[in-house]
């Protein structure tokens, strides 16, 4: 099963993204609330997936990005209530796998942007 870590500062979405990951075969080895803690935590539990909100309080999704540097096997998801057009190029740039939105969010969704 792959390993995914949240990083959301909405917990109703952590929570609901926690369940469809789940249903869909991930498993959630851990939460984060902003990108402070969401870099520390990435190198602590070095999950296979990172879903990760583009706005959160601290910095945004694409500075996470930056600050994670090259991760060798960890995939970032960007996600976001916006639509990817929104941010123009910066998901392409990002060194994100991609973008799902989070009304669309589902496991398949996730594993179509795999490796």
């Amino acid at each position: 099963k792959p390993t995914v870590l949240i990083v959301d500062d909405h917990p109703s979405f952590r929570a609901s993204a926690r369940a469809i990951l789940e249903a869909d075969g991930f498993t959630v080895v851990g939460e984060a609330v902003d990108g402070a803690a969401g870099l520390a935590a990435l190198r602590r539990l070095r999950p296979d997936v990172v879903l990760l909100d583009v706005q959160l309080p601290d910095m945004t999704g694409f500075d996470v990005c930056i600050e994670c540097g090259d991760l060798e096997r960890t995939a970032i998801v960007l996600t976001s209530s916006r639509d990817a057009t929104d941010f123009g190029s910066l998901i392409e740039s990002s060194g994100a796998r991609g973008f799902v939105p989070k009304a669309e969010l589902s496991g398949a969704a996730v594993v179509a942007l795999l490796p």
